[in-house]
């Protein structure tokens, strides 16, 4: 595992972002109560967060492309935390809304910059390590942030959770500051080039692969409280701590997912977890019913989930040479866009009546489509690389088309 405290401002930085996004889903029941709305207009919390980091991913990337990254990774937590502070003391639900989405801008372009930023500090071959050190701030946030803000909001005041993420923004203002290197922007670039990214099919199969991947992930871990209380029998109290186990594995799984892009490569990586993925969630299907086995499958399928999020950020960033920044943003995007196909996909099941096993078999069947498109994604690299490799001698450009195979 690669420590550098020059990657500790990224690492601070995922766990504000982490703590925000997730947070909300403990925190509706009290938000409602407050602004004396219904829980499922408060669920509207989540998707204007969810459509700001759609929306914010491409669009802050390309306007931050020609600007160092340090300046830009402190415009964007800037805007972060300013925007959670307001939700902190937001009136009404409008302007709790409104706040919502605009804190949701900076995420994905931070995480985007973040990466590249991660990939250039690292020793060579240790750059998927690096940026899962970035990602580890999201596991922290699941296996601690999370639950500390539900308690507090729970307790005190939902208020008090926000002005937390306040906080960790400042924080990590103070750390980009003082421990991010000035990083000089690589080139000089414009929207059509940074554009470019999208005119490649290897850019859609990899976000169809996220997008529908990944959702997999998000069918279980959506469902996840009420599987535990009325499939595997736990009492409604024990679920926070189901829920920092999952963080636990999430923390284990996403290290271990920096080393296997590095050590092999992030299509090759992505590929087998997501294959993994599909093999524990049927697993999950099987033995919920089972309290301790409920239990070995959420650190697993934890695990597995978060050993994803290195290789498919390596596997963008490797893509998209000349337009790094736009492709590991959209990356983050797609996730989001994982996240709700998940929710909502996970939910049939529901609808017609069957029991809460049922979602992850659907994630299952996302997860295994999502290997499709890795597999399809190793078979054009491949082809991609015996034609460069025919027609080149240039031993630079066969080693970039090699790192991705």
């Amino acid at each position: 595992m690669l420590i550098d405290k020059k990657l500790i401002p990224l690492t601070f930085g995922g766990l504000g972002i982490g703590i925000t996004e997730f947070v909300m889903m403990g925190l509706l029941p009290d938000i409602a109560k407050d602004l004396d709305i219904t829980i499922p207009t408060a669920g509207h919390l989540i998707s204007s967060y969810a459509f700001g980091v759609v929306v914010g991913a491409p669009i802050l990337a390309i306007i931050a492309a020609k600007y160092p990254p340090k300046r830009i990774l402190i415009g964007l937590m800037i805007l972060f935390t300013v925007f959670n502070a307001i939700s902190a003391f937001s009136p009404s639900y409008f302007t709790l809304l409104i706040a919502r989405f605009f804190s949701g801008l900076p995420h994905g372009a931070f995480f985007g910059v973040g990466s590249v930023v991660a990939s250039r500090i690292a020793p060579k071959g240790k750059e998927a390590q690096a940026v899962s050190l970035m990602f580890a701030g999201l596991t922290i946030a699941n296996l601690f942030g999370v639950p500390l803000g539900t308690f507090i909001g729970h307790n005190y005041s939902w208020r008090y959770s926000f002005g937390i993420v306040a906080i960790v923004g400042i924080i990590t203002l103070l750390s980009l500051k003082y421990w991010l290197p000035n990083l000089q922007s690589e080139k000089k670039t414009d929207i059509k080039t940074e554009l470019s990214f999208f005119a490649k099919r290897e850019a859609w199969i990899i976000i169809l692969m996220i997008s529908i991947g990944t959702g997999g992930l998000f069918c279980w871990i959506s469902y996840i409280a009420p599987l535990m209380t009325e499939v595997a029998g736990f009492e409604e109290g024990n679920v926070t701590y189901i829920l920092m186990l999952a963080g636990f594995g999430m923390l284990v799984g996403n290290f271990f997912g920096g080393y296997l892009a590095d050590k092999f490569s992030p299509a090759k990586a992505s590929i087998a977890l997501l294959l993994a993925m599909c093999v524990i969630l049927i697993v999950v299907f099987f033995v919920s019913s089972n309290p301790v086995l409920a239990l070995v499958t959420t650190f697993f399928t934890g695990a597995i989930a978060f050993a994803l999020a290195a290789p498919i950020q390596m596997l963008m960033i490797r893509t998209a040479k000349g337009s790094e920044m736009i492709a590991a943003s959209a990356s983050q995007a797609s996730f989001n866009i994982g996240n709700a196909l998940g929710a909502l996909f996970g939910g049939f099941p529901l609808v017609y009546g069957l029991s809460y096993n049922y979602p992850s078999l659907v994630g299952a069947i996302m997860a295994l489509t999502g290997s499709f498109f890795a597999y399809w994604l190793i078979r054009r690299f491949a082809k991609t690389k015996a034609e460069q490799v025919e027609a080149t001698t240039d031993v630079e450009v066969q080693e970039e088309v090699a790192e991705l195979v």
